[in-house]
């Protein structure tokens, strides 16, 4: 038996369930390989190679939402790392193309299962071998090197953690005063990283269509902040989307900043709305939760409420200090509810978290201090 720390740990990606199971148990007959993780689509597998970091992906490349090879490429210039990718069709050249360390077809019958089993396994292991051997991403800036640093290993238990979290529902006495706050012009301001997609989720499902504006930075690339918003949207009470530059922020309305672009809070005579613009990464990330922070605290002061969430670095820890200071009420995920405590726990080590509340409460919370006030 190979030794636990040799083994390659893989994540499977395939939308076909069927035939991702029958992947990952050929796979789990081979000493030498561990399954760490499954994901049915690019958007799922992107927050899980971020959470599990495995040595070497298994993808389909026909796959909902983005196919394999567009999200291939686009993973090669932010996180690269080995990939077999799979086809019922002749992809092998565009596999190659777009990055992957090795390419199989998918077996035509169930007589050839065994051995597309045992070749995929000897793939597995060859790319493993080229893991340091990848294109190498952008270089770094020594601000992004210092977030990077700190990234923590991740087991799969805990990265599957936070699907689990169900939000404690906001009571109607809870939601009776969010509707005066809109009008008064209050918004919220919500920040996430790692782990965020997931907790994101549990936060804004709580919200009813009363709630007052609310503006989102999870860190993202481009093409996923949209693929993200439209999900969202399908499963909450308020309308989600990935916000566009002039876009307006009104009562029920909820926008998710766009991958590659920084995004700032502006307000006017109409209210607020919100100005998206190519620019320089801030604390290591465009977009940045501190930029968006920072312009929460100088539009919207006192009248602003805040959370930030999971995720590695310290990306918006002094923006919500800066709301802090300017009078919003802040609050942080705490250390035992989050992916990564890491985001939370800069913010609290400032000062700048009025209160620290587990994942499942943080709706709840900004619904009820909504209500209830705190000036």
């Amino acid at each position: 038996m190979i030794n636990q720390k040799s083994k390659v740990r893989v994540l499977v990606v395939d939308d076909s369930a069927m035939f991702r199971r029958a992947v990952i148990s050929g796979l789990s007959l081979k000493d030498n390989i561990e399954i760490v993780g499954e994901a049915a689509d690019a958007f799922e597998a992107r927050d899980k190679i971020m959470e599990l970091k495995p040595d070497v992906l298994v993808m389909d490349v026909v796959m909902p939402k983005m196919d394999g090879l567009t999200f291939l490429k686009q993973l090669m210039d932010q996180y690269p790392v080995p990939c077999v990718m799979i086809s019922g069709s002749a992809d092998e050249k565009n596999a190659i193309a777009a990055g992957a360390a090795d390419f199989i077809s998918k077996p035509k019958s169930p007589a050839d299962q065994k051995m597309f089993n045992t070749l995929l396994g000897t793939k597995v292991i060859l790319a493993a071998g080229k893991k340091g051997k990848l294109p190498k991403p952008a270089a770094k800036t020594a601000e992004t090197a210092k977030v990077d640093g700190v990234s923590p290993i991740v087991s799969p238990a805990m990265a599957a953690k936070v699907g689990r979290v169900m939000p404690n529902i906001p009571t109607k006495d809870d939601i009776a005063g969010l509707a005066q706050r809109c009008r008064e012009g209050y918004i919220v301001a919500l920040g996430a990283s790692t782990g965020g997609t997931d907790a994101l989720e549990c936060v804004i499902k709580s919200f009813p269509d009363t709630m007052p504006p609310v503006i989102v930075v999870q860190h993202m690339p481009p093409v996923f902040t949209r693929l993200y918003s439209e999900r969202m949207d399908k499963c909450c009470t308020v309308h989600v989307k990935e916000a566009e530059d002039g876009d307006r922020l009104t009562q029920g309305v909820c926008l998710i900043g766009a991958g590659g672009l920084q995004m700032e809070l502006k307000k006017d005579h109409r209210g607020y709305y919100v100005h998206l613009y190519e620019g320089e990464k801030v604390s290591g990330h465009c977009p940045s939760v501190d930029v968006m922070f920072t312009s929460v605290a100088e539009v919207a002061g006192n009248k602003a409420i805040g959370a930030i969430m999971t995720g590695m670095g310290a990306d918006g820890a002094k923006g919500l200090l800066k709301m802090h200071k300017k009078g919003a009420y802040t609050i942080g995920q705490d250390k035992e509810s989050c992916i990564v405590y890491g985001m939370p726990m800069e913010a609290y080590k400032l000062g700048a978290c009025s209160e620290q509340q587990p994942l499942n409460n943080i709706g709840k919370t900004l619904c009820r201090r909504l209500t209830d006030g705190w000036n």
